[in-house]
């Protein structure tokens, strides 16, 4: 028997999913780039690597979980929440050119009323049920609205790389996603195959994938330990509005770009899949949420005051 222990950290789950990886179900054309008999594992072609990149990334943070009595009397579930989105841009140096905070009441309360605290105001966000999987994923496409509301500002450089799959306003030309947690694998067995031998720095062949909107995807390895075949494995993204030619040399440079930024496991219990512009926006978007238990308490006296 072989074991092998995975390079993050207990807390933040698995960068293979929690219940291991499935086949997805979205169309897949594997031989865009290259044909069956040529997939196999590709250090970037002689290119220098970008050299102004943009990194965009959010956070979330569910403050309370509260009960919202309508006007009718109808008794629903929601959450108040914190979501924030910025931009880091890494060229001579780095620096963080935005960070927005936002704070909402998601709840199906039509015509529900904002709550507003000493430490903030939580506008609401209207859901459709007061489900659990319904209101978080309501929280996490607010989230990503934010996140492409703050892209704009990642102007003077040469690619933006989207934290997680491109979708909504992140899915346009320029723009990569970084997909850093597979819970699904795309294609064929071959594909597994070939992710499992690629050595650090070297990429796969080009994916196509279908619905909900065609795009490129490769998988890269990125630097250190390799204790098993998906350790410091990440998927990207982007537009099939190119040609293969375009997108080949697009994977060729974002893969030669990014194994600089890796993390290393001392300094961020996700490395060396959590990039460290990323794990830095991330650290600052947190501090600017506020704290916890002060939001918390603030809560709990406008809840009683309304009472």
């Amino acid at each position: 028997m072989r074991f092998a222990v995975e390079s993050w950290a207990p807390d933040y789950g698995s960068p293979t999913g929690a219940m291991g990886l499935v086949e997805g179900s979205t169309a897949v054309d594997p031989w865009a780039e290259a044909a069956v008999g040529e997939w196999a594992p590709r250090r970037p072609r002689a290119t220098a690597p970008f050299d102004a990149v943009a990194f965009v990334d959010g956070v979330r943070r569910i403050d309370a979980n509260v009960i919202v009595t309508s006007d009718a009397g109808d008794v629903h579930r929601g959450i108040c929440a914190s979501f924030a989105a910025g931009v880091v841009r890494c060229a001579a140096t780095a620096e963080v050119v935005v960070a927005e905070v936002r704070r909402a009441l998601f709840v199906p309360v039509e015509g529900a009323e904002a709550l507003t605290t000493r430490h903030g105001r939580f506008d609401p966000f209207p859901t459709t049920s007061d489900e659990p999987d319904v209101v978080s994923l309501r929280l996490q496409r607010a989230m990503g609205d934010l996140e492409a509301e703050v892209a704009r500002w990642a102007d003077d450089v040469d690619v933006v790389v989207a934290d997680g799959p491109l979708r909504g306003g992140l899915h346009a030309p320029g723009f990569v996603g970084y997909v850093k947690t597979h819970h699904a694998t795309y294609g064929p067995a071959l594909v597994r195959e070939v992710v499992a031998a690629l050595a650090p720095g070297e990429r796969t062949p080009l994916l196509l994938l279908g619905a909900p909107w065609p795009r490129w995807s490769w998988y890269l390895r990125l630097p250190g330990e390799v204790h098993h075949g998906w350790a410091g494995i990440v998927r990207l993204e982007a537009v099939a509005d190119t040609s293969v030619a375009e997108a080949v040399a697009l994977a060729d440079r974002v893969s030669a770009t990014l194994p600089r930024f890796a993390s290393v496991p001392q300094k961020d219990p996700r490395a060396p899949q959590n990039l460290v512009p990323i794990g830095g926006l991330e650290r600052l978007l947190r501090h600017r949420l506020g704290d916890p238990d002060v939001l918390l308490r603030a809560l709990r006296v406008a809840a009683a005051a309304s009472a």
